[in-house]
């Protein structure tokens, strides 16, 4: 997991890439590493994972001198690739180089034979042309400015920013945020001129001309397994046998392994595997907690630990020790809006992770999405919140020029079943890319890694596919999943409902953060963004909120969450 960033163009230069790895060296603490050709600049930064020897220091050439790689991420199953690969002499046992021998055999097609989390660009020398990618689901991130005259990319945009790149909104992605939840399409961003390659893309960049490309056609890899009729049993069969080997690949390392458990079925299920897989070993496991038995998942998950045995770190996070602080540097990491207390609570896993060296943590993200576990799934709405009775957004409080700037979300909708519509909508233009790049960015904001095992693109497919009788049966959702699981943990976690609040954020944005929201309305109140909201309905609004009026808290927090990034 490490930092990349690029400049080709008449603008490129040594000073200008050594501010954007600057600005990203929290994501690669153990080597910063740059390279240049004319006007051609490549930079890295290292967190060192596989192979820890300088060698595998990036940016990284070919035998051949002909391809220079900076790449973020891992290919889980460089043993095997490297088998195919005879005709590569290898100097190092890192997956980095397999990745870029792979791109020398196979050219673009390298693609389809990674399993992995990865973004990466890599320079052509004879034909002077950049290849860029980012993984099938966007787990990594990849963010570029293009000029007339010059590509800037770099793994946060911060980094950009520090290129010289004018931090303005985006006014249309602003306004939809404020009315519709929207974080904005898989190319956008909250900010003016820089824009994301789209999980599942690649660039090619050649004579200062861009070229964005989709390699990852999901539809259709599901119709493969669609076109294959199977039983309840053999869906369950295959999927634990995969389940297996994605988590026994996500072991590969260099360093410690950890992982992340909080009291529900999905972090119980990566629980149950992970000590089938690596009995005896005594991995690590790391929770946090808020010390409020309303939100707090810490009796199911000691009731889980105490069948596993695996060391349990709890990491509080409470308002009496600087939660403001908090808040705002994680927010500021973020760069865009993020998802609230939640996000706070669980980057401080990462901290106290890598306090203890582990410094690869795997979560259990991808689940719900997979085997339809949002309770909306089973309602007739376009919700993504769950957990929710009205609206947690508050349009009326933006004045009426700005307002009209809001692009409601449109989705599309590939399937003939509402759920499968669904499912892909929060696959791949809400609830994953939003988890991914909040993860992302509160784990290398501590300089750890996290890896996604239930992400595996052949578990998403293969679930996505199967039956809706197999998702959902008499109500009961995950239903397959709950079968598969039954042999390892209790009835109690087994069939527990999904618990949609984690933290007490709507207490504490009421009570021991209020003076923080208040004083963050007076930021808004003169700052440069103050012509976008109608003042007289927001106070309103916060006066509900301190009222009593906490169905929803998300409105609350976007204001907060906004004032600390403009």
């Amino acid at each position: 997991m490490c930092g990349i960033a690029g400049i080709i163009g008449t603008d490129a230069s040594q000073k200008c890439l050594d501010s954007m790895l600057q600005k990203q060296q929290h994501r690669g603490p153990d080597y910063m590493g740059s390279w240049k050709d004319s006007n051609t600049f490549l930079g890295h930064n290292r967190l060192s994972i596989i192979d820890l020897s300088a060698n595998s220091n990036q940016p990284f050439e070919s035998n051949c001198g002909n391809y220079v790689l900076v790449f973020n991420g891992e290919i889980y199953n460089y043993i095997e690739l490297k088998k195919e690969l005879s005709f590569y002499n290898f100097k190092t046992s890192s997956d980095s180089e397999v990745l870029l021998a792979s791109y020398i055999k196979w050219g673009k097609d390298c693609l389809h034979k990674f399993n992995g989390m990865f973004s990466f660009a890599i320079w052509h020398k004879n034909d002077q042309t950049l290849f860029a990618a980012r993984d099938r689901f966007g787990v990594k991130p990849f963010y570029y400015h293009h000029s007339q005259n010059t590509l800037y990319f770099a793994s946060e945009i911060k980094a950009i920013h520090a290129a010289g790149i004018p931090r303005n909104p985006n006014e249309t992605v602003w306004a939809s945020y404020f009315t519709y939840g929207s974080y904005g399409m898989p190319n956008e961003t909250f900010w003016n001129q820089i824009e994301q390659l789209p999980g599942g893309h690649y660039l090619e960049h050649k004579n200062n001309q861009l070229v964005i490309s989709k390699w990852y056609f999901f539809k259709e890899e599901v119709k493969k397994h669609q076109q294959k009729i199977i039983s309840f049993e053999e869906a369950k069969s295959i999927y634990k046998t995969l389940l297996l080997d994605s988590i026994s690949i996500r072991f590969r390392a260099d360093v410690s392994v950890g992982f992340n458990i909080s009291g529900g079925l999905d972090s119980s299920t990566l629980l149950a595997f992970v000590n089938q897989l690596e009995k005896g070993k005594n991995i690590k496991a790391y929770t946090f907690y808020t010390d409020d038995e309303r939100y707090d998942e810490l009796p199911w998950v000691e009731e889980m630990i105490g069948l596993t045995k695996n060391p349990l770190n709890k990491v509080l996070l409470s308002p009496k020790d600087k939660l403001r602080e908090k808040v705002e540097f994680i927010a500021q990491h973020q760069d865009e809006p993020c998802g609230g207390i939640p996000t706070v609570a669980y980057s401080q896993i990462f901290k106290q992770a890598r306090k203890q060296n582990s410094l690869v943590l795997l979560d259990g993200q991808g689940m719900d999405e997979q085997w339809a576990g949002y309770d909306y799934y089973t309602q007739n709405n376009n919700n993504t919140i769950q957990g929710i009775s009205k609206s947690p957004f508050r349009p009326n409080v933006l004045e009426s020029t700005f307002l009209k700037k809001a692009v409601k979300p449109n989705y599309p909708n590939f399937f003939k079943d509402d759920v499968l519509n669904k499912q892909y909508r929060d696959l791949f233009y809400t609830k994953i890319p939003r988890a991914l790049r909040f993860n992302d960015r509160v784990s290398m904001a501590y300089s750890t890694e996290l890896r996604e095992p239930f992400l595996d693109y052949r578990l998403v497919e293969f679930a996505f596919a199967q039956p809706i009788e197999y998702k959902i049966k008499n109500g009961v959702q995950k239903y397959l999943l709950r079968e598969l699981v039954s042999e390892f943990l209790s009835d109690k976690i087994t069939y527990a409902p999904k618990r949609p609040l984690q933290t007490p954020q709507r207490e504490w944005l009421g009570e021991e953060l209020l003076d923080d929201v208040e004083n963050a309305v007076y930021k808004l109140k003169n700052s440069n963004i103050a012509t976008w909201f109608n003042f007289s309905e927001l106070d309103k609004e916060v006066d509900k909120y301190r009222e009593g009026d906490k169905d929803s808290s998300f409105h609350i927090w976007q204001w907060l969450n906004t004032s600390i990034l403009n």
